[in-house]
């Protein structure tokens, strides 16, 4: 995992000398979080998360006041997110995770999955994806193997999307992340790599039929990701 900032980095930046400081000292609180490391957020990772926002001193203020609340970030500058499905989400992490390169920071919000991924991916996934006959209908010419293909809902410029909590331990279905940002520069996946993981999951799916998933239920909490493979 990335080396920890120091608190003085950025959260003090701009306060009044005399003015009494009434919130929490986030990079501790990241620090001393309990529970599976591929899901906690550093301290690096939420100053790269600030760095999407117009206003990075500021984000990193009113995250240090409300440490427990999600946030809204804009895509298009420092990442892309393609929303799916949760349960075709996590099998493209899957592929992801077995065969592929990897991820980058992954979050779980209202019964879907947001994969970050490369800026410009929002914009060229879709594209792909037409090319490769996997258009948003989810049917090719013959019918076959194209039915597992779910709708993509890709957020680049112009676009917001809620990220969890920085210190999120609940699975009451809120936000959370499942593999959270630990780097002030995450590799992220480009469009090629994602439409690679959509049609191996989507082909997959196929032959498989109702096959279990080999992750497990959101509540249970388990380190499923071997972070050392990070880029």
């Amino acid at each position: 995992m990335s080396a920890w900032l120091k608190d003085e980095t950025t959260l003090r930046t701009g306060a009044a000398p005399h003015a009494p400081h009434h919130g929490v000292d986030i990079f501790a609180l990241l620090r001393d979080q309990p529970g599976p490391q591929a899901a906690q957020v550093t301290a690096a990772g939420a100053a790269w998360l600030a760095g999407a926002a117009p206003y990075p001193r500021s984000t990193l203020a009113h995250w240090e006041e409300r440490p427990k609340a999600p946030g809204v970030l804009p895509c298009g500058s420092a990442f892309d997110v393609v929303n799916v499905p949760a349960l075709f989400g996590r099998r493209m992490l899957e592929q992801l995770w077995a065969e592929g390169p990897g991820s980058g920071p992954v979050a779980t919000h209202r019964g879907r999955m947001l994969l970050f991924a490369a800026p410009g991916t929002a914009q060229r996934l879709p594209s792909l994806l037409a090319w490769e006959e996997w258009g948003s209908s989810g049917s090719g010419d013959s019918g076959e193997q194209r039915g597992a293909m779910p709708p993509l809902l890709c957020h680049g410029t112009g676009d917001a999307v809620t990220v969890p909590p920085l210190t999120c331990t609940s699975s009451d279905g809120g936000p959370r992340w499942v593999v959270a940002p630990d780097t002030r520069n995450p590799w992220l996946p480009g469009p090629d790599v994602l439409l690679w993981a959509c049609v191996r999951v989507s082909r997959s799916a196929s032959s498989r039929g109702a096959a279990h998933s080999i992750f497990p239920r959101a509540d249970q909490g388990a380190n499923v990701y071997d972070v050392t493979r990070r880029r």
